[in-house]
């Protein structure tokens, strides 16, 4: 290949993804040779290889924006920062199930490979410069996702939910692509940044326009699990195993979010008018259906999911907002909520033993008789969740409310601390159920000491952060202007 055609195609910039594909293929190689007795070089090859990636990011992370592989690739300071957090977020839910799969006969290399492969897809997405990178990310994060759900191939549960997310998960990404290409044959690029160049000329209101952002909107929502396009959240969380469950409830938010920043504040800045009333009606039936509905559950997966779809409902507040300080709100909000659900997984993983499932709120009956410090970690996980202080969910929900009241939105904010008020109550309910109820058992918490480390990390996380958040703020701001 000529020196010169490399040079434009300025790989040097994409060098984590080629590290990871790299370290995706020899970790294949070597754990098809080995025995389930020598799995644990798998588990060890992965973590490593996020160890790699990282320092590679950090090696060649840039201080500006930077355009490779003529414009279908972009390096900016916000997508290092959010692939940086994405590899600590999928390390930590590794980390997390360790233990949990190998009591179960599950601890096999098909997890950690998809679950690297679905990193890959984050990674493109994140860095996408074209619609045709954003679909390529879009489609190796999700049929890594349907392959992890349907990985314990013995549930008859898991690949029920396995089928509905991969038909549903079809339907939503025709839906991305055909308005991916209506804007195509309106204005003739795929290049985001021309995009944006060209829906000014072409005019924001042209009705072809709006109708492609419909399909767009539709597609993007799905995968955030924004109503209504949620019904595959709460059956895919309590069907898949715990430890799918984490890594779906986790690091792919990051993706959603940079999809929307990617497609809608920079390719369609101009339609901002028209995509903002698309984003209310979304924000506010997530926010109403995910609270509501949450009150209702029994089993503490399926609540979490409810959970989820009402936190989705909060980061689409910030993007809507349609203002700089309304996408850092987001993109904080967005890290936040990834420290909180990956730590509320990890205590399910934590009390799971084998034979049990501790996936309902009555399995956490008396657990501060059980474990005092363990139970003050999830208590500290429900209330930054709900977003009580000094916790940093109380933060992320100020700034995002912040951000909303400063567009003009006023009405929607008032909307949004009264359903923050609703949620409240299913998050103090899991407390109430470890303080004061008696124990259903005497059974010991399980659990090896890298989990029992982190979980006290993660627990921790949210406090330190909740009484000093100026720094995980500053950082989206400088990385975000």
């Amino acid at each position: 290949m000529p020196e010169s055609l490399l040079a434009s195609l300025n790989l040097s910039v994409a060098s984590a993804e080629i590290f990871m594909v790299s370290a995706i293929c020899v970790v294949l190689l070597v754990d098809v040779f080995l025995s389930d007795r020598s799995r644990w070089i798998t588990y060890a090859l992965t973590l490593l290889s996020l160890v790699g990636v990282a320092i590679v990011t950090v090696k060649t992370g840039v201080s500006a924006r930077v355009s490779a592989l003529e414009g279908a690739y972009v390096a900016d300071p916000m997508g290092d920062v959010l692939k940086l957090f994405a590899y600590g977020t999928v390390a930590v839910a590794f980390m997390y199930s360790h233990d949990y799969l190998r009591r179960r006969g599950l601890f096999k290399g098909e997890y950690f490979i998809l679950g690297l492969s679905a990193l890959l897809g984050m990674m493109v997405m994140i860095s996408a410069g074209s619609l045709v990178t954003v679909y390529l990310g879009v489609e190796l994060l999700s049929l890594s996702l349907y392959a992890m759900v349907a990985f314990d191939r013995d549930s008859g549960v898991a690949a029920e939910s396995a089928m509905k997310y991969f038909v549903l998960g079809a339907i939503a990404s025709g839906t991305l692509l055909y308005g991916f290409s209506i804007l195509y044959g309106l204005t003739g690029t795929l290049q985001l940044d021309e995009l944006a160049l060209a829906v000014r000329e072409v005019g924001p209101d042209k009705l072809g326009l709006i109708f492609g952002l419909v399909f767009i909107i539709a597609g993007i929502a799905f995968k955030f699990g924004a109503v209504p396009f949620h019904m595959w959240i709460p059956d895919v969380y309590h069907g898949a195993p715990t430890p799918v469950t984490m890594f779906i409830g986790s690091a792919p938010k990051i993706a959603s979010f940079v999809l929307a920043i990617r497609v809608l504040a920079e390719g369609l800045d101009s339609m901002v008018a028209s995509w903002q009333g698309m984003l209310i009606v979304l924000s506010v039936l997530s926010m109403i259906i995910g609270n509501v509905v949450a009150i209702a559950q029994t089993n503490l997966k399926r609540m979490l999911a409810y959970s989820t779809i009402s936190h989705v409902g909060f980061i689409l507040l910030g993007i809507l907002a349609g203002t700089g300080i309304g996408y850092r709100a987001a993109m904080f909000y967005t890290l936040t909520y990834v420290i909180m659900a990956i730590g509320s997984f990890g205590m399910i993983l934590l009390l799971s033993r084998e034979g049990f499932e501790a996936d309902r709120i009555e399995d956490f009956r008396g657990l501060n008789r059980k474990s005092p410090w363990f139970a003050a970690v999830m208590m500290m996980l429900m209330f930054s969740t709900a977003g009580v202080p000094p916790f940093v969910g109380f933060w992320a929900k100020i700034a995002v409310l912040g951000a909303v009241v400063d567009a003009g939105l006023v009405w929607l904010a008032a909307v949004a601390v009264l359903l923050s008020v609703v949620a409240a109550f299913y998050y103090l309910r899991v407390v109430k159920v470890m303080y004061f109820d008696e124990p259903s058992d005497s059974v010991a918490v399980e659990g090896g000491g890298v989990v029992r480390a982190l979980l006290t990390v993660n627990g921790l996380a949210v406090l330190i952060l909740g009484i000093f958040p100026g720094a995980l703020i500053d950082l989206c701001a400088r990385v975000l202007p």
